[in-house]
């Protein structure tokens, strides 16, 4: 039975810990809190005092802390125990220029720091499902392919760039939020024509724009170079219609991107593509 080490048990944390424990590990648990390792240790898990006797023995040590500073402390005060050559797998949501220096600190002083955040709701950490990101040597991927993979959906290595799991996380938690925003603006649109919110949201079993992203992507970076499929003159009639029919409801997206919209047809872009208005 592998002993595995797991240090931040918030909500995601948590999740984690459960999904080891019904996979046979024995877990060893640490958080500042430590009233909220009551629940896991009913569940069979291990508490510990601290950082460093957490990770003792362990042959996996993973991190699911708040951000920077947090991890940064965590991994100073378990390093007396770490053995040698045991990866320290970090789940936390972090800065990319400090995982970037992180990383090169940490292998050089021998400690196998793994960025590895995650696209994961508490409930896919319990089941092994969403996405977890990772960076590093291609060996350190194809070793612990099968541990992590046992922790998640889908594991995607992104190469040896140590930052760039940090910079994909920031970017699709950005996607998330602004998908919030706009489907606020969905509903405000909805409220404004005396449309209720199933209604409104009942469009979505059958339009999926989700699925259109990485069109959408592309369009967005190559903006201005091609010909319009879409004219920004006819998309910005569109802007106003949807806050003429919002009227005094409160929207999110909707102004910022009529605002850059009208600055794109003050610079004379009516006849681009509509993605002209993203760009400066």
């Amino acid at each position: 039975m592998t002993t595995i080490a797991l240090l931040g048990t918030g909500l995601l944390g948590a999740g984690m810990v459960e999904n080891l424990l019904t996979k046979g590990h024995s877990v060893r648990i640490w958080n500042r809190s430590p009233a909220k390792l009551a629940p896991l240790v009913q569940r069979g898990a291990i508490a510990a005092a601290t950082p460093a006797e957490a990770v003792r023995g362990a042959s996996h040590v993973h991190l699911v802390l708040a951000e920077d500073p947090a991890v940064d402390a965590v991994i100073a005060q378990l390093r007396p125990g770490l053995g040698a050559n045991v990866p320290v797998i970090d789940h936390s949501t972090n800065l990319p220029a400090l995982v970037k220096a992180r990383f090169a600190a940490l292998r050089a002083a021998g400690v196998r720091y793994v960025p590895a955040p995650v696209f994961m709701s508490p409930q896919n950490a319990r089941e092994a499902s969403g996405l977890m990101l990772m960076a590093g040597p291609a060996a350190d991927h194809d070793e612990l392919q099968a541990h992590l993979g046992t922790m998640t959906g889908k594991l995607l290595h992104a190469g040896e760039r140590a930052e760039l799991p940090a910079v994909w996380k920031l970017a699709g938690n950005s996607v998330f939020f602004a998908m919030a925003a706009a489907m606020a603006d969905v509903l405000a649109i909805g409220a404004g024509a005396g449309v209720d919110a199933a209604q409104m949201l009942a469009l979505f079993d059958t339009f999926k724009p989700g699925t259109a992203l990485p069109f959408l992507g592309q369009r967005v970076a190559k903006a201005g170079a091609g010909p319009a499929s879409f004219e920004l003159d006819m998309a910005r009639k569109d802007a106003r219609l949807m806050q003429q029919t919002a009227g005094a409801q409160r929207v999110l997206v909707l102004p910022a991107v009529a605002a850059a919209m009208d600055q794109a047809l003050a610079r004379g872009h009516g006849k681009a593509d509509y993605a002209i208005f993203t760009k400066p």
